[in-house]
């Protein structure tokens, strides 16, 4: 073999080898511990079916869903950031309906999803342990939704909420995040941005913890509460950025606890290292926190701005 048809060869391998999965398979979708491509995300989740295994998706936007009965699934961007779901909704409910033993979700977009509930959401939480990053919910009726299941967590890292959430619907209000029965439900180093109805994030988990995040409400409609714990939570609440906007649907309060039942004890929910404001040159009185539970609470040292009183019992 002559010296030019060598390097040329060289240089074909290194091409294939740093090709990604999918451009050599020609599917957008690649579960990696195989290598093998799929041309429907649902064909790559049942190809894992009860096992373990990472579905990889392709730079681009594809209008699909799946859902996830079993096993343990990661699904990961190959480009974070590029990877978007979009307008489709499996069941009529999500773009991932997710009830197997643990889920990750990294580096994906999840945008316009509807249902004719009202409730359409990039992430349809029903069992298990799921785990969400550096991901961005934008555009839908829901970010997050989750059924019931008192033994599984939800954590979110790293992810921004962008114009969701509706009131427009018979049946209830959808939010940025709405957790039911989980077991614990954990918030860090997150956005909420520019809501379009119902509560940013909402939770009737036993346990939440909500750190280091944002709630811009600068630029939301016909919005509520920022963190909504309707039916209680033990848990903390700290270091997150608050402001309040002008066009609500409810503006009583920044937080509320216990607004609908006492299913959950809050004794000891941590308040602290918060700081909340109204948007500049807003004139009007809200609450910190409003408290319908009972329980004690732990209201630490929080900045608020003018306008703020710190704490309501209702």
């Amino acid at each position: 073999m002559n010296f030019t048809r060598k390097i040329a060869l060289a240089a074909l391998t290194v091409t294939i080898a740093s090709t990604p999965l999918w451009a050599q398979s020609g599917a957008p979708y690649t579960v990696l511990e195989t290598g093998k491509g799929y041309a429907r995300l649902q064909d790559a989740v049942n190809a894992i079916g009860d096992g373990r295994g990472t579905v990889q998706m392709a730079s681009g936007r594809f209008r699909d869903c799946a859902v996830q009965e079993a096993g343990d699934v990661t699904f990961t961007a190959a480009v974070p950031g590029q990877s978007v779901l979009e307008g489709e909704a499996c069941e009529d409910k999500a773009a991932l309906v997710l009830r197997g033993r643990s889920t990750h979700v990294e580096g994906m977009v999840f945008a316009g999803q509807r249902s004719g509930a009202g409730n359409g959401a990039g992430i349809r939480a029903e069992r298990g342990n799921i785990s969400v990053s550096q991901s961005w919910f934008r555009d839908s009726q829901q970010g997050i939704l989750s059924a019931d299941d008192s033994n599984g967590t939800i954590t979110v890292d790293k992810s921004t909420f962008t114009r969701l959430g509706t009131c427009e619907f018979s049946a209830g209000c959808a939010h940025s995040i709405y957790v039911g029965g989980f077991g614990a439900l954990t918030v860090t180093r997150s956005r909420f941005e520019i809501g379009r109805g119902g509560h940013y994030l909402k939770s009737r988990a036993a346990r939440v913890a909500v750190l280091a995040s944002s709630f811009d409400d600068s630029a939301g409609k016909w919005t509520n509460y920022m963190i909504d714990l309707p039916a209680g939570a033990k848990g903390r609440i700290a270091g997150n950025w608050f402001v309040q906007g002008q066009h609500k649907e409810n503006y009583s309060a920044f937080i509320a606890v216990g607004a609908e039942s006492h299913t959950n004890s809050s004794a000891g929910l941590v308040i602290e290292g918060n700081d909340a404001r109204l948007v500049p040159g807003l004139d009007r009185d809200t609450v910190w926190v409003a408290d319908w539970s009972g329980d004690a609470l732990s209201i630490g040292a929080n900045t608020l701005g003018a306008h703020l009183k710190r704490f309501e019992k209702r």
